[in-house]
């Protein structure tokens, strides 16, 4: 089995949000997400959307009228020999719109004493759910760090706790992806 080095970088925010993993190669698209969603630290609740050159994947929907190829049929392989790209986007929520850049890195031989996918590095804190997309995310920092800012209870409030975006659980990051091995 081969394995492909990714860094995945949650684009439009600051500070920045960045992981490392190690997925197998011929990982499918719909895995590669969840892989994502464990992560980052997103909680797996809207739709998403892998792209590359002029394709796209995703959970087909004729009732929406999308054109995307299933996620579910096609590797990460494919996506990247398809498009001829060592880069591909990855939207995630179509109302917050985050947007992921993943840079295709190293092809390794799969070592025989570790578990695929496997997260390597994290720096920096997932956003909120639903917090607004980059805007909101922005004003939502803003307003947490500030106890004097108008909004700051609000946000509280909903949030619950202080929001650290420099501190994040990383080993439990680690975990949630371990678990996806197979």
């Amino acid at each position: 089995m081969q394995i492909i080095e990714l860094t995945v970088t949650l684009e439009h925010v600051k500070p920045t949000v960045l992981r490392i993993i190690e997925v197998p190669l011929g990982i499918r698209l719909d895995q590669l997400h969840l892989t994502l969603q464990a992560a980052m630290g997103w909680e797996n609740a809207h739709l998403y959307m892998f792209m590359a050159a002029d394709s796209r994947w995703g959970v087909p929907d004729p009732a929406f009228g999308g054109d995307e190829l299933p996620a579910s049929e096609t590797t990460l392989e494919e996506a990247l020999s398809r498009s001829n790209v060592k880069t591909l986007q990855y939207l995630y929520d179509f109302g917050d719109d985050w947007m992921h850049r993943i840079d295709a890195g190293k092809i390794s031989d799969a070592n025989s004493g570790k578990s695929y996918p496997n997260l390597t590095e994290a720096d920096g804190k997932c956003p909120p759910e639903d917090v607004g997309g980059a805007p909101g995310y922005e004003e939502f920092l803003e307003a947490m760090t500030d106890t004097k800012h108008s909004e700051h209870k609000k946000f509280k409030d909903w949030h619950g706790d202080i929001f650290a975006p420099n501190k994040l659980e990383t080993e439990k990051l680690k975990l949630d992806v371990l678990k996806l091995a197979k």
